[in-house]
């Protein structure tokens, strides 16, 4: 009995590939179109969030423009300067609250709007409210319901900015008595200082925004399947589809997005990249929805303020084009594979000869000569095939490459400080010898800097590490920022730099680049609004005069900063200048030595002829006994 040929096994082969080949892709390309359907849904959903916070925002900046207005009026000055509450007739003051009523009747999301007098205690001299039920007309409180808001934050707060500036609340559930419709409803305050004609802040305009009606006029265009979820810098839902879930701190319990979606904690933390989840890859966080989620500013002089806002979508309804497309994509399967059985068989035999090509191709991997052996210029699968092979070849060099480039950027790593991105000591002190064999082989001359800063210790022990490393940074971009284009900053370690100062220039240009460093670590540095001042002392090395290697131009420079150091802070000494305050020292202290010998000489002089004028002269006849 015959075994099966070659072109038997082949066309079987191939038959079985091409079946594989076709449902692999129809499987490949259903699970590839519903990816894409749920990237354009998440992009879809990404730029509604977005433009959705952007319109929040406008929306609180156009508030703040009506409290501006309505706070530049002269009669808002003068109501709040000399209105003192208590007469029911007052022209100015009518006009100025029919102004206030025109603003609520054309503003559906405003539920109160008040002038506040500095004055009483903060006593609300105009008040006009949202009328409760479903007219919702303007209702302005008389006289004698006019309340006193002083210890609000939103009036002692307002009270405190400078006139121009707006005061933006945290969003609360409103628990003011009285307040008609805005009793209950989540609200946002927005407030702006009233100033008289010498500036001086005499009262305040608030206005009470109701959350949902702002959402609403900015979710107008968006689709009705979209739900919607905002939360605070803390994270306790705002706005939740399920509105039990809203206003937790209000409610005796938090409730908070970061535990309902862990994937959004990096929002409240630092994180301002947008975060995108979706049922389809992560089933655990993203329970048949696309979801959507931004981190935008709170109000324009909030400081870290901010709101999380989060768009979702249902998976179901994103997945609908990709469960057509999938019935679409059986009956393609099955009709390319009946075609790849028939193709096997025609092209089994055609498959054989141009094999040895391939193989010696593969053999020989990286030889450039098999790229012209390969039959890169068939229209078959042989073609196909060497085509697919030359790329992959080619490829595999692309990522050779990359992986050669990887290796160049470990290598800058090791010689370069992690935090600062300057130079490190092994570098620097490569560049400096460098420096050295060029300036000995032409005569040129080259200064060394070694800086110290002067309060880094006490601002670790004060703020922390990860404040000490930004103080770092900042240092790093100053001393960069002073220094001229060929000069060369390193950090050695710690709170200690150097810079290389190459050229004939470096002798004259040492003490001036000296002198600006320390200008400029004088200036204190701001870390969250908190500023620090740092300072530094600096020693100066030349070369050749002060030392001609590295490690003594480094030594001196060194000694030169500690003697600037002991001198006081923000100083700078050149190596040369230390060498001749010790001579000079020395020779005070030998003229010393010298001034007490000869005091001594003179002293031993004086007691010596002292005795000898006590003796008596011997007689001429006087025998000497021995």
């Amino acid at each position: 009995m015959m075994r099966p040929g070659l072109t038997f096994k082949l066309s079987v082969l191939l038959a079985l590939i091409g079946v594989l080949a076709s449902g692999t892709t129809g499987y490949y390309a259903y699970r590839a179109n519903r990816a894409m359907l749920v990237r354009e849904a998440q992009r879809s959903l990404l730029t509604s969030t977005e433009l959705l916070g952007q319109r929040f925002t406008v929306a609180i900046n156009d508030i703040a423009a009506d409290a501006q207005v309505l706070s530049t009026m002269p009669s808002s000055a003068s109501v709040a300067l000399h209105d003192d509450g208590t007469s029911a007739d007052n022209p100015e003051r009518d006009r100025l609250a029919q102004v206030f009523a025109s603003f609520i009747r054309h503003h559906p999301e405003y539920l109160q709007l008040r002038l506040i007098s500095r004055a009483h205690y903060g006593l609300e001299l105009i008040r006009l409210d949202r009328a409760s039920g479903s007219a919702g007309g303007a209702v302005r409180v008389q006289e004698r319901a006019l309340q006193e808001k002083g210890q609000f934050a939103y009036v002692f707060d307002t009270l405190g900015l400078a006139p121009g500036r707006v005061y933006i609340s945290p969003i609360t559930v409103n628990h003011e008595h009285g307040a008609h419709a805005a009793e209950g409803k989540p609200t946002l305050r927005v407030g702006t200082p009233i100033a008289d004609a010498r500036g001086a802040v005499v009262g305040v305009i608030v206005v009470d925004v109701d959350l949902a009606s702002l959402l609403r006029l900015s979710q107008a265009d968006l689709p009705a399947d979209y739900q919607v979820y905002l939360a605070n810098e803390w994270g306790d839902f705002l706005v939740h589809p399920d509105p039990s879930q809203t206003f937790g701190f209000d409610k005796g319990r938090r409730v908070f997005m970061q535990e309902s979606f862990a994937a959004t904690k990096p929002l409240f933390e630092h994180s301002t990249q947008p975060v995108l989840l979706n049922g389809l890859m992560q089933p655990d966080e993203a329970d048949g929805h696309v979801y959507a989620f931004v981190r935008r500013p709170f109000g324009q002089s909030q400081g870290n303020r901010f709101l999380v806002i989060g768009l979702a979508k249902p998976l179901h309804d994103v997945l609908v084009g990709a469960n057509m497309l999938g019935n679409s994509i059986v009956r393609m399967v099955l009709t390319f594979s009946a075609f790849a059985i028939l193709l096997a068989i025609l092209f089994a035999r055609a498959l054989t000869r141009p094999l040895h090509q391939l193989a010696h191709a593969a053999t020989h991997f990286f030889a450039d000569h098999t790229v012209n052996a390969l039959p890169v210029k068939r229209n078959d699968e042989i073609g196909v095939l060497a085509r697919c092979f030359d790329r992959m070849r080619r490829e595999i060099r692309v990522q050779m490459d990359e992986l050669h480039s990887k290796q160049h950027e470990l290598t800058h790593l090791a010689s370069h400080d992690a935090l600062t991105g300057l130079p490190n000591r092994m570098l620097f002190m490569q560049k400096l010898q460098e420096a050295i064999d060029a300036a000995r082989a032409s005569g040129e001359r080259l200064a060394v800097l070694f800086i110290d800063l002067n309060r880094f210790k006490q601002i670790n022990d004060r703020y922390g590490h990860s404040v000490g490393d930004d103080v770092l940074a900042i240092v790093a971009r100053r001393l960069q920022h002073v220094l001229y284009g060929g000069d060369i900053v390193a950090r050695l370690g710690g709170d200690e730099f150097i810079v290389l100062v190459k050229g004939e220039r470096s002798a004259e240009a040492a003490p001036s680049i000296a002198a600006r460093i320390v200008r400029t670590l004088d200036d204190d540095v701001t870390i969250g609004d908190q500023p620090m001042a740092v300072g530094a002392s600096i020693g100066i090395s030349q070369f050749p005069a002060d030392g001609d290697s590295a490690e003594a131009l480094l030594l001196n420079a060194d000694a030169a900063m500690y003697a600037a150091k002991s001198g006081g802070a923000g100083a700078w000494l050149s190596y040369r200048e230390l060498i001749d305050m010790q001579r000079a020292r020395a020779g005070r202290e030998k003229e010393r030595r010298d001034s007490g010998r000869h005091d001594q000489e003179r002293h031993d002089s004086g007691r010596a002829d002292s005795e000898s004028d006590k003796v008596e002269p011997a007689d001429d006849g006087a025998d000497v006994i021995a």
